[in-house]
């Protein structure tokens, strides 16, 4: 979980490095692209600066011929049509921008060169037309040449005035406006001479206004053919006693948008590249921490392995030689006194009782051993509640009867019959009332309850199992670590009972593989209270009948007179199932492996052997490769039947025997009655 924890905050810390990386290079972009703007506009700038300049340049060119008109009459002179005509036709220029040159006497225009077209403008008052009165009262009050227009002429056509005011001096020297000197131009002819057009060729869209007569109208002298106003630069620029508004911006914009696209682009890659880099040299980090770490553990778990086994061993040394001491000790005792008949029977029965421990020691380690690889698995069958009760009462009485304890037990259930592993829950009570009746001094007392209570799953049960005695009981301080492998609170040599420590955390293991809970109560000097609780499928009516039927169909007498090959290469346990099968009216012969097993079965007729009880690990021939071979003959003998009776007992060692052709496995150390009911199925 801390692993998902810190990927996920190594990619979150990416992913701000990403957007602040890109932030601040698109940051910097814009300030490039500001910086260029900047440019642009200074160029811009200049460039409709230049363009106002020309105008400027023009007109006073032109105000300068004009003043000939101007001066001759401040100085009293009147001129004449034919003078006005002679003036007129030297201030004209190549491109006749000049439409006509017109003299107003206050305001009133008296005079027209050449009157031919523009007779219509013959007394027109220009201080009190509506749209040239603005521009010709500003000239007159200001002195200063004006530029108006342009205006729709009332000659006719468009053009612009260029009001020139005229003072005399009168008899008592002051200063006295006495009219205008009009230059009326073509507007388009004004245009082209400004030479506008090269905005366009030079990539700019354009427009030119000024204020109109009434406050907030704009009024538009020039502009290109698709001027759309958006983020333009305005350039305010002096023209003769006006002032013009120049908006300007390149065709593409300021910034063009592959410019934008790229600088996005750029500022994107840019920091999915840097994000790259940290989430590598992160995640190379991380992986070098997580192999770090996976190290020390590995160490501490090899560490711990250590001692582990040093405590296995300094833990179980003294219980191992201790049985082992035993059958040695009462061996060498049996041999001499091998003909005092009571002696021997109380040392064979001493010698059985430590190998039974020492079998429970290796089965301990064993079902250890497979719990923590997680190979153990649960069985699925029909299991009596009473008749594994009366199992456990049968088992225990001999060691109750010694010790004369007081042991009774109770019990509350609907459903005796349940699916379930019957011998692992033989094997955890076995466990816990042995515990008891070890711990428990002589004339102490134990109670077993068994309850059924209901279980939060559909058509299931729960046994409460409830195994309390006057023991020895155990500290506080131990309960903690009471499911702790090879842990005891005292040792064998302390209590005066031997053991391994192997029970409880097995007993714990399996109930929590069946989905169950344990609970152990303990009090020092008072005994110990141990509270089981385990689910259970009830079975159904009709595997309730099979099982019975499968009782009652277990009649020993049927295999007496049966013919069985043993293939066992051990001398000892040869023997010993040679003996035990004879005593039972069997007819028995032995192969010594599995390839002198299968030359008996072909040398011998079909229908010669009723079975064969096949050992697993021989030399020249293994069961497995022998079952091959006979399943592969092409006669009747192919179908002996064939049960497993090996030392190889796990549930994967039943499925690969099963896998090979046999019928059934039984594992060894062989219980007879098992061995007794599996040959009876099967002849």
């Amino acid at each position: 979980m801390k692993n998902k924890i810190d990927k996920t905050v190594i990619r979150i810390r990416a992913a701000l490095v990403f957007l602040t990386m890109f932030v601040i290079i698109l940051g910097c972009t814009f300030l490039v692209n500001e910086n260029q703007k900047k440019k642009e506009q200074l160029k811009a700038a200049y460039t409709a600066e230049s363009t106002i300049n020309r105008v400027e340049i023009q007109l006073n060119r032109y105000m300068a011929e004009s003043d000939l008109v101007k001066k001759s009459i401040e100085d009293g002179l009147i001129i004449s049509d034919a003078q006005l005509a002679q003036l007129s036709r030297l201030m004209q220029d190549e491109d006749y921008i000049i439409k006509a040159h017109e003299i107003a006497k206050d305001g009133i225009v008296s005079q027209i060169y050449p009157i031919q077209g523009n007779e219509n403008a013959m007394g027109f008052n220009m201080l009190e037309d509506s749209e040239r009165k603005k521009a010709a009262r500003l000239a007159r009050d200001s002195g200063e040449y004006t530029l108006a227009g342009p205006f729709e002429l009332v000659q006719g056509g468009t053009g612009v005035l260029l009001f020139d005011p005229v003072y005399q001096i009168d008899a008592q020297g002051n200063k006295k406006f006495w009219g205008f000197s009009i230059l009326v131009m073509d507007w388009e002819k004004f245009i082209d001479k400004m030479e506008l057009n090269k905005l366009e060729d030079a990539g700019y869209h354009y427009q030119i206004w000024k204020r109109g007569n009434k406050d907030g109208e704009k009024a538009v002298i020039a502009q290109c053919v698709n001027f759309e106003k958006e983020d333009t630069l305005e350039v305010a620029c002096e023209v003769p006693n006006d002032i013009w508004y120049f908006e300007i911006i390149p065709e593409n914009g300021w910034i063009t948008s592959i410019q934008k696209l790229w600088g996005l682009l750029i500022s994107f890659m840019t920091a999915f590249i840097i994000m790259t880099v940290y989430l590598q040299f992160k995640m190379r980090r991380y992986r070098e921490q997580i192999h770090e770490t996976e190290l020390e553990k590995a160490v501490h778990e090899a560490k711990c392995a250590n001692e582990a086994k040093t405590r296995f061993l300094f833990n179980m040394s003294h219980d191992i030689r201790t049985p082992m001491n035993a059958i040695i000790g009462f061996a060498d005792l049996l041999e001499k006194h091998i003909d005092e008949k009571e002696r021997v029977r109380d040392y064979i029965g001493k010698i059985k009782s430590s190998s039974e421990f020492l079998l429970s020691l290796i089965n301990y380690v064993l079902e250890t051993a497979r719990i923590e690889s997680g190979k153990t698995s649960l069985k699925k069958e029909v299991s009596c509640a009473s008749r594994l009760i009366e199992s456990l009462t049968d088992v225990f009485e001999p060691e109750v009867c010694k010790k004369g304890l007081t042991y009774s037990y109770t019990k509350d259930i609907e459903h005796e019959y349940v699916m379930g592993d019957e011998t692992k829950v033989r094997e955890i009570f076995i466990n816990i009332i042995g515990n008891s009746l070890k711990y428990t001094p002589a004339g102490g007392k134990i109670t077993i309850d068994i309850r059924e209570i209901p279980f939060d799953r559909e058509n299931y049960i729960a046994y409460k199992i409830v195994v309390e005695d006057t023991g020895i009981g155990m500290s506080e301080d131990y309960l903690p670590h009471i499911f702790e492998e090879f842990s005891r609170e005292h040792t064998s040599t302390e209590s005066k009972v031997v053991g391994t420590g192997l029970g409880l955390p097995i007993v714990k293991a399996l109930i929590d593989l069946m989905g169950g809970t344990i609970e152990i109560e303990s009090e020092v000097g008072k005994g110990t209270k141990t509270t089981v609780m385990i689910p259970f499928e009830i079975a159904t009516q009709e595997q309730i009948l099979e099982e019975q039927q499968k009782e009652k169909e277990f009649v020993p007498e049927e295999i007496k007179g049966k013919r069985i090959l043993v293939a066992e290469d051990n001398e000892l346990n040869a023997e010993i199932t040679l003996t035990v099968l004879k005593e039972k009216g069997l007819l028995v012969e032995r192969a010594a492996n599995g390839k002198e097993c299968v030359e008996m079965l072909k040398e011998k007729p079909a229908d010669y052997y009723d079975m064969i009880l096949m050992d697993i690990q021989m030399p020249e021939m293994d069961g497995y490769q022998a079952t091959e071979m006979i399943r592969n003959l092409g006669d009747s003998r192919a179908a002996v039947p064939i049960v497993a009776m090996t030392a190889n007992a796990f549930e994967e060692d039943r499925q690969k025997a099963l896998n090979a052709g046999m019928n059934a496995h039984v594992s060894k150390p062989v219980d007879m009655n098992v061995l007794f009911r599996v040959m009876a199925k099967f002849i």
